[in-house]
Order: C-alpha cells, then sequence, then structure tokens
C-alpha cells in the first residue's frame, strides 16, 4: 500500500483475503447527497454515488427530467417558473 493512499480521508475497511488473513482496505467514502441550489434542501431522485458509478447508469436514473433537474427542488422549480411566466 503506497503512502499517499493510506489517508485517514479515506474509509477503513478490514477484509478477509482467500489465504486466511485479514487485510485492511481503504475505499473512498461515498459523497454526500445533492442538495438544491436555492433552499438546500436533499434532491429526491438524484443518487448520491461517485462519478464512475453515475457514468454507468442511465439518463434517466441520474437526475429528474423537468427542468432544473438535478439542481433545484421541486419547490424552488415551481416558484422559480412562476416567475418567469410573471414577466
Amino acid at each position: 500500500m503506497q503512502g499517499r493512499q493510506k489517508s485517514r480521508s479515506s474509509r477503513r475497511v478490514f477484509k478477509k483475503t482467500p489465504g486466511g488473513k485479514t487485510v485492511l482496505h481503504f475505499i473512498r467514502r461515498k459523497p454526500k447527497k445533492a442538495k438544491c441550489g436555492k433552499c438546500g434542501a436533499v434532491l429526491p431522485g438524484v443518487p448520491a454515488q461517485r462519478r464512475f458509478r453515475i457514468k454507468k447508469m442511465s439518463k434517466t436514473q441520474k437526475r429528474p427530467s423537468r427542468p432544473y433537474g438535478g439542481v433545484l427542488c421541486s419547490k424552488c422549480t415551481r416558484e422559480k417558473l412562476r416567475q418567469q411566466v410573471r414577466q
């Protein structure tokens, strides 16, 4: 294990090898859940995964397909669209 990988910011997981030894694996942590850009609420429908996992997902699994999907929550989106119509 190289020194740069042995970091306390990584998650430490003990794994049992087929030979019966217990070894320590350092795994990157899952990112935080996506939040609304305006109010900070957690966005439902947006997975909290690392980039390589999200790349493998289909477009519909990555974020909602409405305007501002994955950026604003539904409440803030509704508010923003109403403001645009009024102007």
